[in-house]
């Protein structure tokens, strides 16, 4: 590639700093992919977004003017949860619901808010993971591994979460969903060993959409 006597001049003249960037110019006119190369993600960055807690889908069915929530959650195993687990202490997976009516010229008015808890522990005999309705509404599951009991706590299906009565004011509803895990409280040796405290908590990000009516 030739560069032109004018440049090679103006190279002279300006301090160096500046030369490099005319120098760069000249290169990216003559080679035009180099302007639009795409950066390269690395092995790291793409393995922290696939261990993000996060809400993957939600959608509300009405049946029999009783409104259902089905929501699917992604919950990331780690190693320090399932130690925790193994030594006694249980995790709790709740699902934090919110359905607001936005009003004109004013912030959106609460319609209602509801939280879905389930606990997970680990029974060391049996070598089994448990699912359990900490209200015993619902019968305990038992799992062969941390995986698959995760998998059961992501699914939320058929959740009535109020009637039709309650969205019957004229105005845009909205459902807003999140997942949060909690764990239980730690013993000394635990709490001295992995630096947690009995407040740990991980959440996800609200994912919303608008209500059907």
């Amino acid at each position: 590639m030739t560069i032109s006597h004018a440049i090679w001049r103006q190279m002279r003249t300006v301090p160096a700093r500046i030369a490099i960037v005319m120098v760069a110019v000249v290169l990216s006119s003559s080679f035009p992919g180099l302007a639009s190369a795409q950066p390269v993600v690395s092995p790291s960055s793409s393995s922290l977004k696939n261990d993000a807690l996060e809400i993957q889908s939600g959608f509300v069915n009405v049946v029999n003017g009783v409104y259902q929530l089905q929501v699917r959650v992604r919950y990331p195993t780690s190693d320090e949860d399932r130690r925790a687990l193994q030594e006694g202490v249980s995790l709790f997976y709740d699902v934090d619901l919110e359905v607001t009516r936005e009003r004109r010229f004013w912030i959106a008015a609460s319609v209602v808010n509801l939280s879905l808890r389930r606990e997970l522990s680990y029974h060391s005999v049996s070598e089994r993971y448990l699912v359990k309705d900490p209200r015993g509404l619902v019968e305990t599951h038992s799992f062969a591994s941390l995986e698959e009991a995760l998998a059961d706590l992501g699914k939320v299906d058929g959740w009535p979460i109020l009637v039709s009565a309650q969205v019957a004011e004229s105005g845009d509803y909205f459902v807003n969903v999140r997942a949060v895990v909690r764990r239980g409280r730690l013993t000394d040796a635990l709490r001295a060993l992995m630096f947690w405290s009995d407040d740990w908590q991980r959440r996800s990000e609200w994912y919303s959409w608008s209500l059907p009516r």
